[in-house]
């Protein structure tokens, strides 16, 4: 019995320097890794890196010293406002249009030299025929003379003499829409000559591209 009770003993006698040995090696490993960590953490290692210009534009903050996010393109929409093509410079070809006188297609209006302020000449013109018709639904008849005026220079004349016979057709057609309860219409006459004008004009544009008679003034007036 005692020998039996002595083996056991001397089996377990033998592990306990390995167990020794195991726990000294785990106790280096945590000891170098802790040493290692320690470093690591003093010399920076663990410590966020700055972000770079690209990675903060990618993000879209602006970089501190100024770089090309948003604050680069708001300053080229302002150059742009100031000095670009945008409603301003479109002000300006209307100003300067409007000073010039001259309408899209046509002939510039004649400058009158003026101290106080720009004027333009007038420049009449009467055709010398009369023109002479039926009231429409009336056997009463209306004859007129009429006279042309424009700013424009001498070219608006001499397309009016060019296309006499032809202006001559119109105005007529014109002059026979008028009925005699028109006769009685306060504003009769101001009104005939705006249709008279505008029946010229185009006519006018569709031989000359440019009608360019801007008043149409009655010199002789005749119903009877």
């Amino acid at each position: 019995m005692s020998d039996a009770a002595a083996a056991p003993e001397a089996e377990e006698k033998p592990k306990k320097p390995i167990v020794k040995i195991i726990l000294a090696v785990v106790a280096l490993v945590v000891l170098i890794a802790g040493t290692m960590v320690g470093t690591l953490f003093i010399t920076g290692f663990f410590n966020k890196p700055a972000p770079t210009a690209d990675q903060m534009v990618a993000e879209g903050a602006a970089p501190e010293g100024g770089g090309h996010g948003a604050p680069a393109a708001e300053g080229h929409g302002e150059k742009k406002a100031e000095g670009g093509h945008g409603a301003p410079a479109a002000e300006g070809h209307g100003e300067k249009k409007a000073e010039g006188g001259k309408d899209a297609g046509g002939p510039p209006k004649l400058n009158k030299k003026s101290p106080d302020s720009p004027r333009f000449e007038y420049t009449y013109s009467q055709l010398e025929r009369e023109f002479l018709v039926n009231l429409a639904g009336s056997r009463k008849v209306m004859s007129v003379q009429i006279a042309v005026m424009t700013r424009y220079d001498e070219r608006v004349v001499e397309n009016i003499k060019k296309h006499e016979f032809a202006l001559r057709s119109v105005v007529m057609d014109a002059m026979r829409m008028t009925t005699e309860p028109d006769l009685a219409k306060p504003d009769f006459r101001k009104d005939l000559a705006i249709k008279i004008r505008d029946a010229m004009n185009t006519l006018l544009e569709k031989y000359e591209d440019f009608g360019g008679i801007e008043e149409i003034y009655f010199t002789s007036f005749i119903v009877q």
